[in-house]
């Protein structure tokens, strides 16, 4: 695998890797720890549509990082804390369709990017999404001052519209995790029945909101620098991302 390339990004026919197993695992890690550079802290973008696996993917790339380069070296940090409150939702309209590219608040997470690229001589805290409750929970995720490289990860990290095109300006390099429709939908089902939709109102959700997202978010994947199978062996097991 090609190291990471120097200075700003240059997207286009991104290379697509698997993770499957512990080599191409650690390609990948070294791939990221290769951004941190001048000891500067780096932030690594998990683009990908509902259900494609990328949370399991940013979990099991900072296992590998700290694993390689000590504990506390990478944090995950979702996007997902940023969705609007219900309240704010049911305002808006916008309840029924949660999860849309609408229905968070993005100029949060560049405020939030830029934070933890210019902040790192004190705490940088950022939302979580408890699914328990539907919400986000703020000030959840703690970015250390030690942590070199954060990755931040979530479906829109590349639509082509502010504020998100800020956002990816700010990351050092974007991957894209690319999982298939069937198994992305099977997830997704299953994410939504424990949730507590009955099944018949999950396929329905899963085909019509986050099927209605994934059109969205698979159109910018020719903006990634790397697409990652979302299918191999370090995120097949994706219940959530």
């Amino acid at each position: 695998m090609d190291t990471a390339p120097d200075g700003p990004r240059h997207p286009g026919s991104a290379p697509r890797v698997g993770p499957d197993g512990i080599d191409g695992l650690d390609a990948l890690a070294r791939r990221a720890l290769g951004l941190v550079r001048d000891g500067r802290r780096a932030v690594l973008g998990i683009a990908g549509s509902p259900g494609a696996g990328k949370t399991t993917l940013a979990q099991a790339l900072v296992a590998r990082v700290d694993a390689l380069a000590g504990r506390g070296t990478a944090a995950d940090v979702p996007m997902d804390g940023f969705h609007l409150a219900n309240a704010t939702l049911d305002r808006l309209g916008r309840h029924e369709r949660k999860g849309a590219v609408d229905t968070f608040d993005g100029w949060g997470v560049l405020a939030l990017v830029r934070r933890l690229r210019a902040e790192a001589d004190h705490p940088v805290y950022a939302p979580s999404f408890d699914r328990a409750v539907d919400e986000g929970v703020t000030g959840a995720i703690a970015v250390e001052p030690g942590t070199r490289l954060v990755v931040l990860e979530g479906n829109y990290l590349l639509v082509d519209e502010e504020p998100w095109t800020l956002v990816a300006a700010e990351l050092d390099e974007a991957w894209f995790c690319a999982t298939p429709d069937a198994d992305r939908a099977s997830r997704l089902v299953d994410r939504h029945t424990a949730g507590g939709r009955t099944p018949a109102a999950a396929e329905a959700w899963a085909r019509e909101v986050d099927g209605a997202n994934a059109r969205l978010v698979e159109a910018t994947r020719g903006r990634a620098d790397l697409v990652v199978d979302g299918t191999a062996a370090a995120v097949r097991d994706a219940a959530r991302g």
